[in-house]
């Protein structure tokens, strides 16, 4: 294995996956909650390490075949976004005892793993990162894909492992309900704000 190219790989998945987004909101949300997080943070690792993957060996194919696959993938992505930030409002508005994060009924393990599953692959953005961006990036190591490959996919587990399991760190902060009102808050701007990215891209 090269390992500076395996390190520019690190570097560049790091890069592209630490700004918040909408699936980065999501684990934070679970972590906080404590609900289902192994598989939240399995779910998101291992499909970026299945995008990253084609990127790295097909992306040209796949680029090709994107833009016809984009404008309907964005208006669905969208249109989730826009629920789930509604979603979240109705949740930083609702009674303060449903905020709190030992409380309440925990959502089944589908509906958690099927919101999951939506926020990764129903964002044309995601697609743009992973298969064209990172793909893009891997041509410049003719011999050393496979290191590339192997730095970006580190990237992904280490970052939803440590978002995931160290948001436990933050829930002192989210005992108070009016904490999770802001969160909840913040979610649903930040929804929204993808969502009406996502329609004025096109």
């Amino acid at each position: 294995m090269d390992f500076s190219t395996y390190v520019t790989g690190l570097t560049m998945g790091l890069t592209l996956i630490v700004a918040i987004g909408a699936q980065n909101a999501f684990v934070l949300r679970q972590g906080l909650r404590g609900e289902h997080v192994a598989a939240v943070v399995l779910t998101c690792a291992v499909s970026d390490a299945i995008l990253i993957t084609v990127g790295v060996t097909a992306f040209r194919q796949i680029a090709a075949i994107l833009p016809a696959l984009e404008p309907a993938m964005r208006y669905a992505g969208a249109a989730f976004l826009f629920w789930y930030g509604a979603k979240s409002l109705k949740s930083a508005l609702g009674p303060a005892n449903a905020l709190v994060a030992a409380s309440g009924t925990a959502a089944s393990l589908g509906s958690i793993l099927a919101t999951c599953l939506a926020l990764t692959w129903l964002n044309p953005h995601v697609y743009l990162d992973t298969v064209v961006l990172l793909g893009t990036i891997s041509t410049q190591f003719p011999g050393s894909e496979t290191s590339f490959w192997a730095g970006a996919v580190t990237a992904s587990f280490l970052f939803f492992f440590s978002l995931g399991y160290g948001a436990r760190w933050l829930r002192p902060i989210f005992a108070n309900p009016q904490s999770w009102r802001v969160l909840e808050g913040v979610i649903a701007l930040t929804m929204w704000l993808i969502a009406i990215k996502l329609l004025t891209d096109g």
